[in-house]
C-alpha cells in the first residue's frame, strides 16, 4: 500500500505540474475526470483547467490545424492496467500524428512527503529524468485508433502535424471503450452494393448497423454522392460541402475561442445537467444539396434518409461516373462510421437510330407519343439549295434542322409545309422531329437537290370544308374548299356513319396520309382539276347529291399531286334534314 500510495501521489503531484507549467499559473488543481458533476465544479471553480491542452475522458472534441504549425494535446490514465482507446478523424486533409507516453519521474525514497516540490525544482527534475515512450504515429487521412487493453498510468502526448493546409479534425479519447461505444458498430460484411443501374438512377443497399439490434441506439444513415472520389469520414465530405466558407467558418483559436475552452465544445456549465456528448459539425437534414465551386467545379449531395438502409439516388448524368458513400450516424451522439464506399456509371443515352433519306424518295415516319426520330440527307453532289418537303398526317409536330451541324430551321408545323434550305458543298443536313404530347405522329417527308421535282401537291394553309347550312336539304348538300395556283385534282368522298358519330371518332380518323385508294368506290362522289392564278379566287363547290333524310355524313376532300401522293382536307361532319 505504502507504495501504492506514493504511486499515485507521484501522478497528482506530476501532472499538477504539467497543467501548471501549460498555464503559467500558480493555483494547483486536481485532473479532470469522468464525474461530470466534479468535472464542471472544476471549470467554475478553476480557470486554470480552462486553459490546458488535456483532452476530456470520453467526449469527442473537434479542432483546427494550420499548416505547418503543429499541436500537443494531452490525456491523463490515472491507474495501471487501464483500458484506453484514442480515436484521430482528419477532415478535409492529411494529418501526421504521433501518441508517446510521458513516463513519471520515480521518488528516490520509495516514499513521498505529499508536499509539491518547489516548482524550479521539479522543473529540473522533469529535465533530468523525462522519459517519452513512442506507441504509436500515423501519416494519412483514415480514420485512425490506437487502442490498448492495459495501459499504464501517466500521461500521454498526442502531437498532430497537418503539412498540406489549414484543416479541421477530430479526436476522441477514452478509458472505458467497451461501455462508450459511440461509433456505430458496421456489419461483418461493410460493403454498400449497387442493386440497380439506370441512364439517370442508381439503386444502393447495404447491411444494417448492428447498433440497432445490439445496442437499441437510434441510427441512422446519411448517404454522400459526388463525381470525384469517396470520402473516408462524414466530416471530411462536410468540409468539401462547405469549401467555398470553411476557412471563415473554422474556429479559429484566440479569436472565436481560448486554445482549450472546452465549454466552447459543448460542455454546460449546469452542474446538474448530464454531460453530452457533441460533434462539432452541422446538424443532420433530411435532404441537404450544394454545389461547391472550386477550382475544377464539382457536384457534391448529402441526403439523410432515417434508418432504411436501401436508397435510390435519382436525377443523375447519363454515362457519367458517380462515387457512393454511406455513413452511420448515431442519432444521440451525431457521431458516424463510414462503409466501405462503392461507384458507378450511369448508362449511356438511348442512341437514336439515324434514318437515311434518299434523294427524292418519300419515306414513312412513325414517331411514338412525345417521341423523336432523327433523319440525316447527304446531297450526292453539290448543290445550290435543299428541298425539304413534309407531310404531318396527324397533329402538330416540331422540326430542327441542322447543316453540318449548325441550326437552319426550328418551327411547329402541320398539314404538308415545304422548306428550302440554302446549300453548302459537301454539306450534311440532319432533321430532328419531335412527337406530339397527344398521340403518335406520322409524317411523310422527302428531301432533294432538285427544284423541279415536286411528289407532293399544293394546298392552302386553310383545309376546312365549308357547308353551306340554307343549302342543306333532305337528300343533298353543298360544299366549298379553297385550291392554290396550281392545277391539281381533287377528289370529293361521302361516308355514312352512325346519328351518334362524334367529334372525337373523327378526330382519331383524320390521317391526312391516307390516300382515296383506301375508299371504298361506292363512297366516291367526284373527281375535278381546279386552279386560279387569283389566290383569293382560288375557290370550288361542289353539290353531293342521292343522299338519305335525316342522316349523318362524313364528307372528305382529298388533293392528289402529280406524283400520285395525296393529302386530305379536314374531314367535315353533315346531317341532311329529316323533312324538307
Amino acid at each position: 500500500m505504502p507504495m501504492v500510495t506514493s504511486r499515485m501521489m507521484l501522478i497528482t503531484t506530476w501532472s499538477m505540474t504539467l497543467l501548471l507549467l501549460l498555464a503559467t499559473k500558480s493555483r494547483t488543481q486536481k485532473l479532470p475526470t469522468r464525474d461530470e458533476e466534479l468535472f464542471q465544479m472544476q471549470l467554475r471553480d478553476n480557470s486554470l483547467f480552462h486553459d490546458s491542452a488535456i483532452i476530456p475522458d470520453g467526449a469527442e472534441i473537434s479542432s483546427f490545424l494550420f499548416r505547418d504549425a503543429p499541436k500537443r494535446y494531452y490525456f491523463v490514465v490515472e491507474e495501471d492496467n487501464t483500458p484506453m482507446s484514442i480515436t484521430i478523424t482528419p477532415c478535409d486533409a492529411p494529418l501526421e500524428w504521433k501518441l508517446t507516453l510521458q513516463d513519471l519521474p520515480e521518488e528516490s525514497s520509495g516514499e513521498g512527503s505529499g508536499e509539491p516540490e518547489p516548482l524550479e525544482l521539479q522543473k529540473q527534475r522533469q529535465v533530468l529524468n523525462e522519459l517519452v515512450t513512442d506507441l504509436y504515429s500515423y501519416k494519412g487521412n483514415d480514420v485512425e485508433s490506437y487502442q490498448a487493453s492495459n495501459s499504464p498510468s501517466g500521461l500521454y502526448r498526442l502531437e498532430l502535424i497537418s503539412t498540406e493546409k489549414d484543416t479541421n479534425f477530430k479526436v476522441y479519447a477514452t478509458t472505458t471503450p467497451d461501455s462508450d461505444q459511440p461509433y456505430p458498430e458496421l456489419p461483418y460484411d461493410p460493403r454498400v452494393d449497387v442493386t440497380s443501374l439506370g441512364r439517370t438512377t442508381v439503386t444502393l443497399a447495404w447491411k444494417p448497423s448492428p447498433t440497432v439490434s445490439q445496442l437499441r441506439q437510434p441510427i441512422q444513415y446519411c448517404v454522400i454522392i459526388n463525381q470525384e472520389h469517396n470520402f473516408k469520414s462524414l466530416c471530411a465530405a462536410e468540409a468539401k460541402l462547405n469549401a467555398d466558407d470553411a476557412f471563415m467558418a473554422a474556429p479559429k483559436p484566440g479569436l472565436d475561442f481560448s486554445p482549450f475552452d472546452f465549454a466552447y465544445f459543448g460542455f454546460s456549465s449546469d452542474s446538474g445537467r448530464k454531460r453530452e456528448r457533441r460533434i462539432m459539425a452541422k446538424p443532420l437534414t433530411t435532404r441537404m444539396s450544394r454545389r461547391v465551386t472550386g477550382a475544377r467545379k464539382v457536384d457534391l449531395q448529402q441526403i439523410c434518409i432515417g434508418n432504411k438502409n436501401i436508397f435510390t439516388v435519382s436525377d443523375l448524368k447519363p454515362d457519367t461516373q458517380y462515387y457512393f458513400d454511406i455513413f452511420a450516424v448515431n442519432a444521440n451522439s451525431n457521431m458516424s462510421t463510414a462503409y466501405v464506399g462503392t461507384f458507378a456509371k450511369t448508362k449511356e443515352e438511348l442512341k437514336q437510330k439515324t434514318m437515311e433519306l434518299k434523294d427524292g424518295k418519300v419515306t414513312d415516319v412513325f414517331i411514338k407519343r412525345k417521341g423523336v426520330k432523327f433523319l440525316r440527307f447527304v446531297p450526292v453532289s453539290s448543290h445550290q439549295k435543299v428541298i425539304l418537303y413534309v407531310h404531318s398526317c396527324l397533329d402538330a409536330v416540331q422540326i430542327q434542322v441542322r447543316r453540318d451541324g449548325k441550326l437552319q430551321l426550328s418551327q411547329n408545323m402541320e398539314g404538308v409545309r415545304l422548306f428550302q434550305l440554302r446549300g453548302k458543298p459537301k454539306a450534311k443536313y440532319l432533321i430532328r422531329l419531335k412527337g406530339n404530347r397527344r398521340g403518335a405522329s406520322l409524317l411523310k417527308i422527302l428531301a432533294t437537290n432538285r427544284p423541279n421535282k415536286q411528289p407532293f401537291p399544293s394546298v392552302p394553309e386553310d383545309t376546312r370544308i365549308k357547308v353551306f347550312d340554307k343549302l342543306r336539304t333532305c337528300s343533298s348538300v353543298t360544299v366549298a374548299w379553297l385550291g392554290t395556283q396550281d392545277r391539281n385534282k381533287f377528289c370529293v368522298y361521302k361516308k355514312l356513319v352512325e346519328s351518334n358519330y362524334s367529334e372525337e371518332q373523327k378526330k382519331r380518323e383524320q390521317n391526312q396520309c391516307i390516300g382515296p385508294d383506301a375508299r371504298k368506290k361506292s363512297e366516291k362522289v367526284v373527281c375535278k382539276y381546279f386552279h386560279s392564278h387569283i389566290l383569293q379566287k382560288a375557290v370550288t363547290t361542289e353539290t353531293i347529291r342521292g343522299l338519305q333524310p335525316g342522316k349523318s355524313y362524313l364528307l372528305d376532300v382529298y388533293v392528289i399531286g402529280h406524283g400520285g401522293h395525296s393529302v386530305k382536307y379536314q374531314s367535315k361532319l353533315v346531317k341532311t334534314r329529316r323533312s324538307c
